[in-house]
């Protein structure tokens, strides 16, 4: 009979599964005729989300409320901490944007990299991000309920990698609501992390996820090493299905530990050559999606 009662008592895990594209009615047509319930927009500041009138941003809400799907972040690729102050200033009037914007537009999340200056460790990255975040953007995040969150992008101007970056920023920032992760499984496996016990690890502070795997050419591996003499691609991002993630540990994982928030395809899968005709996916890019859908549909209720 308790048995009975659990099962029940339990309700069928849908989160939302959306893809990450540049803001376009085109694109936005595109995610709800495919079934996609969600939906993430790039803001980088050479974009057209760069500097958007109020009419424009108005008209985008109404877009995206039409649709029926929902619109789970906006992202920039930035370095906070910029060492040069010219930059850093104008990384920061960004970002300070694009939290308006989003509150405008009802989107919860800001994604992006912690910042980072390769010049210091990472005790005084940490004190440096913390100080920067809460000078500039913690007022913002709590006026329009937006949160900042960390794709774990190692290449990038970024600390919040793994496990020691994310013990050392969430000392740090102590209990902020205003900072967490965007969970990506594809850099944790390239750098030959556990993405699976990492992400339940960390589950409490995961509020965005990106769908994006990587397959490792091990026939290269064998023969360039991980720091190849000569360029060497050991390693690639494809779309969900076609790398290594094992896909259904990893939803078991986020399945079990409850995540309720939306999963987005990052889609940097050169075989279906990834590109947009101005602010339009072209039809390889939306053939990408559209398989990983195919696949993501096998473990995922969408």
């Amino acid at each position: 009979m308790a048995a009975g009662v659990l099962r029940a008592q339990r309700t069928m895990w849908k989160p939302k599964v959306g893809i990450l594209v540049n803001y376009s009615e085109g694109n936005v047509a595109f995610a709800r005729q495919e079934g996609f319930t969600s939906i993430g927009f790039w803001a980088q500041s050479n974009g057209n989300l760069a500097k958007p009138t109020d009419a424009f941003i108005s008209q985008m809400r109404q877009v995206v409320q039409k649709s029926g799907v929902v619109c789970s972040v906006l992202g920039v690729t930035a370095n906070h901490t910029d060492p040069d102050p010219i930059k850093r200033k104008a990384v920061n009037d960004h970002t300070r944007n694009v939290i308006a914007m989003a509150g405008a537009l009802g989107v919860p999340h800001l994604g992006t990299m912690s910042g980072k200056d390769p010049a210091k460790d990472l005790a005084a990255n940490v004190d440096e991000i913390r100080r920067v975040y809460e000078e500039q953007y913690f007022a913002l995040c709590e006026k329009h309920k937006v949160r900042i969150v960390w794709e774990p992008w190692p290449e990038g101007p970024n600390v919040a990698t793994g496990p020691m970056g994310y013990e050392a920023l969430f000392k740090a920032f102590g209990s902020s609501p205003h900072v967490g992760i965007q969970f990506d499984p594809s850099h944790f496996l390239r750098q030959f992390m556990d993405p699976y016990q990492i992400a339940r690890d960390w589950i409490d502070r995961i509020h965005d996820v990106h769908l994006k795997d990587t397959e490792i050419r091990y026939h290269v591996l064998q023969r360039s090493g991980i720091n190849p003499p000569s360029p060497a691609a050991w390693w690639r991002y494809r779309i969900p299905g076609q790398g290594q993630i094992d896909w259904p540990k990893f939803f078991t994982v986020l399945m079990d530990k409850g995540y309720t928030g939306a999963m987005n395809i990052e889609h940097e899968d050169d075989e279906y050559r990834v590109g947009y005709d101005g602010t339009e996916m072209n039809e390889g890019y939306r053939t990408g999606f559209r398989l990983g859908l195919r696949y993501v549909r096998q473990f995922v209720a969408v």
